[in-house]
């Protein structure tokens, strides 16, 4: 990756939207969501709050879901990313 996100920054690369339902009926591009989980691929080195350092949760590899308006998107290299803060990821899917 050439890109090194910093302080408490991630840089997440979304996970498809689903094809089909769960009864089996194909959703079309026009009527899918926009994704709200994916793969870390980078953290920063974590934040300074009133002197002290606080270390990131997330880690490289982890499965996250995160607010469906959250983060910045980019492309490097063709392949689309979001960088958005560790407070804007609602968990770790596991």
């Amino acid at each position: 990756m050439k890109i090194q996100p910093l302080s408490d920054r991630v840089v997440v690369q979304a996970q498809d939207a689903e094809e089909q339902t769960a009864s089996g009926l194909y959703i079309p591009d026009t009527a899918k969501e926009k994704p709200q989980r994916g793969v870390v691929l980078a953290v920063g080195p974590g934040r300074v709050e009133n002197g002290t350092k606080i270390d990131m949760t997330v880690k490289a590899g982890d499965v996250v879901l995160y607010g469906k308006y959250s983060g910045t998107e980019v492309t490097l290299d063709d392949q689309d990313y979001m960088i958005m803060r560790e407070s804007d990821i609602l968990g770790i899917i596991q």
